[in-house]
């Protein structure tokens, strides 16, 4: 039985009899907890190239890398002759069945990520393949593919043609940072990028289970952001992601990096600054500020800007590295968490180099909205070790994990308000080169964190690509 029946009885009896028996005591939720269940492998030879300090196969900014739906998981990857994949079985089993696609990786390019996302609506798995600043590669499986798992058949037939547009519907030359998320209503949405680093737009398509529309760009990379070290005319704004929460809003936190980098106190550091937090009560038409003030609306002239008021929720300046792309989640009751993750100022307030500063000095925090409105954020003790992203997961009960580079699992529980965050799994064993890609469907379906990491290697050797399946409280 999960949490939200036991909540929904334990009100139901307390509005029957508001006062416990003398010496009754009532069960406390379970904190966080992580029960290492299974390794499988997805490939033993996945093609290896370090780019951007990520591999191709395991950058966290992937959505979806793996995912569970109806029963089943779905996993995509590059091989080491450079053909993608996509693999399924039955979820916990401990065999995948693989499908290679006549797409081949087009560049040494660890952003060219693929991503995969399903249509309720008619039962499709989506794929979009390669693409970094520009042009994209699409596949679809067919109809009903996902809704009868058993009874369809899992070859090279089931999946149309590799496409450079969607279904004839194109976008822009300079795709980057596919991510699907479906609707309340069942539709896909694929949020992207428009343009290069430093001088982007995010936008949105939609799928109504027949036809895709561009519904455009959402965010603006023109407007003046002056530091105390200079001035900048134009950015893009980087997503940690884009979710709904269960109340149908639209979620996302986001960092901007500007293009102009005398914004910064040192050419070694990273333009990124300010953590900035935008929804949508519309699906997507509409953008609001922290406040519910409506800045932006999607497909218009006007989009979310860096001038526009309201969009900060946790300010910082370009001087400590702050990572883009980190993470996001949203809990049972709606309300936004994110991990970000920066050099403090304890360290200094100028960060010089920011790989080696991130590795030696970087720390990941908790951000959330609590049930007051207000932000809070948490540091969480662990030193990164790494210039990468950490993953953030919400378990059943609202208890954090933060995943981060090399697998290792921290937690903290609601019951503390967030702030008894402790290393759960070290990462011993995995051998994991640095991020990992989450299946952020599967927490919601059997409690269960699970996630695909590479082996590390040198050069361009294959290595491992396997996916570990952890048991949270049920």
């Amino acid at each position: 039985m999960r949490r939200r029946t036991l909540l929904a009885g334990a009100l139901l009896s307390a509005a029957a009899s508001p006062v416990l028996a003398a010496g009754t005591a009532r069960a406390a939720d379970p904190g966080p907890s992580v029960t290492k269940k299974a390794t499988t492998q997805l490939d033993a030879t996945a093609v290896f190239f370090v780019s951007y300090d990520g591999l191709v196969n395991n950058n966290s900014f992937q959505k979806n890398g793996l995912l569970t739906y109806k029963g089943h998981q779905y996993a995509a990857w590059y091989t080491s002759t450079r053909n993608a994949v996509v693999a399924r079985r039955v979820l916990g089993g401990a065999t995948w069945s693989t499908v290679t696609l006549t797409h081949q990786l087009k560049a040494n390019d660890s952003h060219n990520v693929i991503s995969m996302g399903v249509s309720r609506t008619d039962g499709r798995l989506h794929l979009t393949m390669d693409s970094h600043s520009d042009g994209f590669f699409y596949v679809k499986s067919v109809a009903g593919l996902l809704d009868n798992p058993a009874t369809t058949s899992w070859t090279s037939s089931v999946f149309g043609a590799v496409q450079t547009t969607l279904d004839g519907l194109a976008l822009t030359t300079q795709f980057t940072y596919p991510q699907f998320v479906a609707t309340p209503e069942g539709r896909l949405q694929l949020g992207y990028r428009a343009g290069i680093s430093g001088n982007g737009r995010n936008a949105l398509a939609e799928y109504d289970g027949s036809t895709w529309t561009n519904l455009g760009e959402w965010s603006a990379s023109t407007g003046t952001y002056t530091s105390e070290h200079g001035s900048s005319t134009a950015r893009n704004m980087y997503l940690h992601g884009i979710d709904y929460g269960v109340d149908g809003r639209l979620h996302s936190f986001f960092t901007w990096r500007e293009q102009n980098s005398a914004v910064m106190c040192s050419g070694g550091g990273i333009t990124n600054h300010d953590t900035g937090y935008v929804y949508s009560t519309d699906r997507g038409r509409t953008w609001r500020n922290n406040a519910g003030t409506v800045v932006g609306t999607t497909g218009s002239s006007d989009t979310v800007a860096v001038t526009d008021a309201g969009l900060v929720v946790d300010a910082l300046n370009p001087d400590h590295s702050l990572m883009n792309q980190e993470s996001q989640a949203t809990d049972s009751a709606g309300l936004p968490h994110a991990i970000i993750s920066y050099v403090p100022g304890r360290f200094g307030q100028c960060t010089t180099g920011y790989v080696a500063d991130r590795t030696a000095n970087g720390r990941a925090f908790h951000l959330r909205k609590n049930s007051s409105g207000k932000w809070q954020k948490t540091e969480i003790p662990v030193v990164l070790g790494s210039s990468q992203r950490t993953k953030l997961v919400l378990d059943t009960y609202d208890n954090a994990y933060a995943i981060f580079p090399f697998g290792r699992i921290a937690g903290a529980s609601k019951a503390s308000g967030y702030t008894d965050w402790t290393m759960l799994f070290d990462g011993s064993g995995l051998n994991a080169f640095g991020e990992v890609v989450i299946d952020e469907l599967r927490v919601k379906a059997d409690n269960t964190l699970s996630f695909m990491y590479q082996e590390k290697s040198s050069g361009t050797t294959p290595s491992a690509l396997r996916v570990v399946d952890f048991a949270l409280p049920a």
